[in-house]
């Protein structure tokens, strides 16, 4: 009889433990809106046979065990509804996203190398090209936009190869410089074959380019190759790498106007060369002013040790060349009013640059240097103009001249023929 009531006490308990279960689930989450639900072991039942005493210890040690394991469980909650819905994972990796920051970091050396993110001098080496291609137009034309796209893109490519030549040669003497420590090569990023290759690499891609133009052109942009590779070393050798340098910058002086006639018109390219030549030393001893306490150190040769502090007179001379020769490239090309002046706005435009120059000061030469982009803008905006001009002026001066040939017709008389009689 005693063992019919056991059985009778373990089958209301085990009918009425889930919900007891949940209602101590919901003790335990009274902070939160949702609902636990646990799973308890299955505990087998036993059938005693005894004295009430020992019915009641086994009851209180099942409650005991029961107790434990509601202690050691951790609460899988739950939404209000009752289907549970799925668990997405936190803070999972994006793989894209991964994989495009991996690229990131695998390309930024290289990008720094071809100066991706200094790009003043793609736009110093570019203006001379954007020069000669719209000095050679068409009186009342446009400049070829074809040709200026294959320039600007050439432009870039070949000023990224001759950064990494320059910083091949130069890798021990930019560990020395304080500004140029941190370049790829010179900071072990990036190794010297990985350099080798890269520049190939960028050599194929401007040689892709130039054989889109005439077999002159072709011939001339190649004889340029031999000033980008040696000009790094003439800061060993002179104090006037910067003359060779500006040899090499407006190369596209003469290049421009061979894209687009076939040959170089001496006359007008000459003068525009030289005026880009002298340009060059203006702005880059500017530049190189930044780095002249270094050069003396490592025993770099520059013209902004050359000239030293007759700097500002030196630059007034080249200047006064500069706007000399790019007078008589508007003059040989029968330039207009639009031309002159923009060659006028550039003139003070170096001036100012000049005599504001803080040679000792290192941002202030950063600054006068990048704002020779706007040198190179105005005066190719002053030939545009110029050139867009030129149609009206032609068609007056042809007006002219066919009425003057007009008013100082006079007719022979006409004789009558003799008759024979």
């Amino acid at each position: 009889m005693f063992a019919l009531r056991h059985l009778r006490l373990q089958a209301k308990v085990q009918m009425h433990l889930p919900y007891l279960t949940s209602i101590s689930a919901a003790t335990i989450n009274t902070s939160t809106t949702t609902t636990t639900t646990k799973h308890m072991p299955a505990v087998p039942a036993r059938v005693l046979i005894g004295t009430h005493t020992q019915a009641s210890n086994y009851r209180r040690q099942r409650l005991l065990l029961l107790e434990k394991h509601m202690s050691q469980w951790t609460p899988h909650q739950r939404t209000s509804t009752t289907l549970s819905t799925p668990t997405e994972p936190s803070n999972s990796p994006d793989k894209s996203t991964s994989l495009l920051q991996q690229l990131a970091a695998a390309t930024k050396p290289y990008a720094q190398l071809m100066r991706i993110d200094r790009p003043i001098g793609t736009y110093l080496l570019f203006w001379p090209c954007g020069w000669s291609i719209a000095l050679s137009a068409e009186a009342g034309c446009w400049p070829d936009l074809t040709m200026l796209g294959l320039f600007a893109t050439g432009a870039l490519i070949m000023r990224g190869a001759g950064c990494t030549i320059n910083d091949m040669w130069d890798r021990d003497i930019d560990a020395k410089v304080e500004r140029t420590r941190n370049r790829p090569l010179a900071s072990g990023q990036i190794t010297q074959f990985d350099a080798i290759v890269f520049l190939s690499a960028q050599l194929s891609l401007g040689l892709l380019v130039l054989v889109q133009l005439n077999w002159q052109s072709i011939l001339l942009g190649a004889s340029s190759l031999g000033l980008v590779i040696t000009y790094p070393l003439m800061k060993r050798v002179t104090y006037w790498p910067q003359l060779v340098l500006g040899m090499c910058f407006n190369w596209g002086a003469l290049l421009g106007w061979c894209a687009t006639q076939g040959s170089v018109n001496l006359d007008a390219c000459l003068p525009l060369y030289l005026s880009g030549v002298c340009w060059t030393i203006v702005y880059d001893t500017i530049y190189a002013h930044q780095d002249k306490l270094d050069d003396l150190q490592i025993g770099v040769k520059s013209t902004a040790l050359r000239f030293g502090e007759n700097t500002k007179a030196w630059l007034s001379c080249f200047t006064a060349a500069m706007l000399t020769g790019l007078s008589a490239a508007g003059y040989a090309c029968d330039q207009t009013l639009p031309y002159y002046a923009a060659v006028g706005v550039v003139g003070a435009h170096l001036v100012q640059q000049i005599y504001s120059l803080n040679i000792d000061n290192p941002t202030d030469c950063a600054k006068k240097f990048i704002s020779n982009h706007q040198v190179g803008l105005i005066l190719f905006l002053g030939i545009v103009l110029g050139t867009l001009l030129k149609s009206d002026d032609a068609k007056t001066q042809r007006r002219s001249s066919t009425a003057t040939s007009t008013a100082t017709y006079v007719p022979l008389p006409q004789s009558k023929p003799d008759v024979i009689s």
